[in-house]
């Protein structure tokens, strides 16, 4: 693998950080890797439940204001010793509910922040931006339920409108279901009545706010799902209200215990199963997406400028996550032009792909390329493993379930296995999944010839006419082709339908 510059790369290094003082939950989320693709570095959260008892009281609670103030002081000092200056402090609807909210924001100033306080369409607008930075072209409703508040939006043509707050928060859901189901869809459409808020019908609702992605988790395990992993999980509006009926508990019968949902989320699950089943009937949406981007992210996103907003966050991710595991994004636009197989017989100016670059998303060949020189850097045993935890299950952001089954496809060639499991075949197509293997496999055949190096890469080809496939290499580096390359090339035109021969170009001007 040729050596590169990690100057260039966007390091792990804590850069800003957000706190969301919420009405369920204190949260702080530290950032750093690529602006358009932010990792996260820190993620804390504490249930102080500060807005228990404000619909009743209209006061925080003074054991939730206690319980706030000293995890915010543990923030305070853990920002301080990791030396990061750019903070951003905002605080919800319980403190925009409470009459007693003004004071209480005082007492944060007191602890060197600097909180902001959201209007309800601010907190929607944020929401909505976090969608739209998680989704590029996004377009539909967002719903981002909290512990005081559900905020309500419009997105389309990355911008939101019509952004709405509505006191339909997990903390009130119990109170609003006591009278029965029926009774509870109706208050959620007066509720909805009373703001006056409308949107033109869409057929996308996307859900943000831990307890809807519980809900994600839930569904997921239930339909065996081949990735436990919420955010991008889209599922129908019919199976979605299935899975929310076997949720709707009677009062004081228990949930079975769900791997990822921790049991305060779960005893509050049937709740917010309620309110999407009420949504999706109010509504009346086709299909649901499930984001991990919202208000947080969202408020990182809207600060970006529009050359960076512009970036695929997929790619931007890809790229970071690869460079700390010794591969190069430019060696990999390299290795994916070398292994974009062309008809030599036709004008290559043009859009003469054809075989395994018959592919209708370039962008996702060539984020697979980069996962498998990363992957190549790692022991080959661990290889296929990572086939299933890098594209199955870490968090990409702009990529759909169906995605992730081709990546995991190509990384799996990549690693010399073409068989997959089964579920897999459930997320893409059959003849998808074969032009994802061949990315990897042509991945394979290049880094065995040519160590990724852009001398002999810049001195061979891979080409088809249709009927073949052909290494073409010219002299000197002839003798790269030894008999694992030339069992490469069989296996990728085997996959293809092609016969392969290499030709070596030269003194000889033989082939094999």
């Amino acid at each position: 693998m040729a050596t590169h510059d990690r100057s260039t790369q966007h390091d792990l290094t804590p850069s800003r950080a957000i706190i969301d003082i919420g009405s369920n939950t204190v949260r702080l989320v530290i950032y750093g890797g690529p602006p358009r693709a932010p990792s996260v570095l820190h993620n804390e959260k504490v249930s102080a439940r500060l807005g228990r008892g404000v619909s009743e009281t209209g006061r925080l609670a003074e054991k939730a204001v206690r319980s706030t103030l000293a995890s915010l002081a543990r923030f305070r000092v853990l920002l301080d010793l990791k030396e990061v200056h750019d903070i951003d402090v905002v605080a919800t609807a319980a403190v925009r509910d409470a009459s007693d909210g003004a004071a209480f924001l005082d007492q944060v100033r007191g602890l060197g922040f600097a909180p902001r306080l959201l209007s309800g369409e601010a907190e929607a607008e944020a929401s909505a931006m976090g969608v739209i930075g998680a989704f590029p072209g996004a377009a539909g409703i967002v719903a981002d339920l909290g512990g005081g508040s559900l905020e309500l939006v419009d997105v389309a043509d990355n911008s939101c409108r019509h952004g709405v707050s509505l006191p339909l928060g997990t903390l009130r859901l119990p109170q609003l279901r006591a009278a029965g189901e029926r009774d509870f869809t109706r208050k959620v459409e007066s509720v909805l009545g009373a703001a006056d808020w409308s949107a033109p019908h869409s057929p996308t609702l996307y859900l943000v706010g831990g307890s809807f992605r519980s809900f994600a988790r839930y569904a997921l395990q239930h339909r065996h799902w081949p990735s436990d992993d919420p955010h991008g999980f889209e599922i129908g509006a019919a199976a979605a209200s299935d899975v929310a009926r076997e949720l709707i508990r009677p009062k004081g019968e228990a949930l079975a215990p769900v791997p990822g949902i921790g049991s305060s989320r779960l005893a509050s699950l049937p709740d917010a199963a309620a309110l999407l089943q009420a949504l999706i009937v109010t509504l009346k949406p086709t299909n649901l997406v499930f984001s991990s981007w919202g208000l947080r992210e969202g408020l990182l996103y809207a600060a970006l400028d529009d050359g960076v907003r512009a970036q695929d966050p997929l790619l931007a991710g890809i790229s970071a996550f690869i460079e700390h595991h010794g591969a190069s994004p430019a060696v990999a636009a390299m290795v994916a032009g070398w292994t974009a197989l062309t008809d030599p017989e036709l004008d290559t100016s043009g859009d003469t792909a054809s075989g395994a670059a018959a592919c209708s998303d370039e962008r996702l060949r060539l984020a697979a390329t980069m996962l498998a020189l990363a992957s190549a850097n790692v022991e080959p045993n661990l290889r296929v493993d990572l086939a299933v935890e890098w594209a199955m299950r870490k968090r990409w952001i702009g990529i759909t379930s169906g995605e992730r089954a081709l990546l995991a496809a190509s990384l799996m060639a990549n690693a010399g296995r073409t068989d997959l499991p089964l579920e897999w075949r459930n997320l893409a197509s059959d003849e998808a999944l074969r032009e994802a293997q061949s990315w990897g496999l042509a991945a394979r055949l290049c880094r065995r010839f040519s160590g990724c190096s852009a001398r002999s890469l810049s001195s061979s080809e891979l080409v088809s006419d249709g009927a073949r496939l052909k290494l073409v290499v010219n002299q000197p580096y002839g003798a790269l082709v030894n008999d694992g390359v030339q069992r490469d090339l069989k296996a990728l035109g085997s996959l293809l339908g092609l016969k392969p021969s290499c030709e070596i170009v030269g003194d000889d001007d033989g082939s094999r």
